[in-house]
């Protein structure tokens, strides 16, 4: 398996790949929404002999009342159902964070299952004194600091670009 930046070849892939992951065309949408209109992102692929089997994108979202603090969201994620569960999904979200922090990156949110992601190092927002915009369960919204102490005193509510607003 190899793990790369998504290429432009790779949009029609890309968007089949979320389609059947998630059963509906929603996220699919969404990689193309936030592909044209949120800058930065870092969106990744996992190949398979040639052919895209997993996707991951993270894109720039913001704290309020720290401007120019830097955190990525995590979403979607996407591996293909006769792949799941091969570690596929778990190498992608290493390689993404690995980017992100790369970039300048000091933490990285997600709004995800309470079971799979602290394996990543992603523990409740709540603890940092952060929210979600969303109404959303406390267990369900993490945060992950990429430098470690980058969130020390920083609290809020993590916004995140409006294509969301339409899931």
């Amino acid at each position: 398996m190899l793990v790369r930046w998504e290429e432009a070849t790779d949009k029609a892939a890309v968007y089949a790949l979320n389609e059947s992951a998630f059963g509906t065309s929603a996220e699919a949408n969404l990689v193309d929404i936030l592909r044209r209109e949120a800058q930065p992102i870092v969106s990744l692929v996992a190949e398979d002999n040639k052919i895209v089997v997993g996707h991951i994108m993270f894109t720039a979202v913001s704290l309020s009342g720290h401007p120019g603090i830097k955190i990525m969201g995590l979403a979607p994620l996407a591996v293909a159902p006769l792949h799941q569960n091969t570690g596929i999904g778990t190498t992608l979200v290493h390689a993404g964070l690995q980017q992100c922090k790369a970039s300048g990156y000091g933490a990285a949110v997600v709004l995800g299952h309470p079971g799979y992601y602290p394996r990543f190092g992603f523990k409740p927002s709540a603890r940092f004194g952060i929210g979600c915009e969303y109404e959303v369960s406390e267990e369900k919204f993490m945060v992950m600091e990429l430098q470690e102490g980058y969130l020390h005193g920083k609290t809020g509510i993590i916004k995140y670009h409006s294509a969301f607003t339409g899931l």
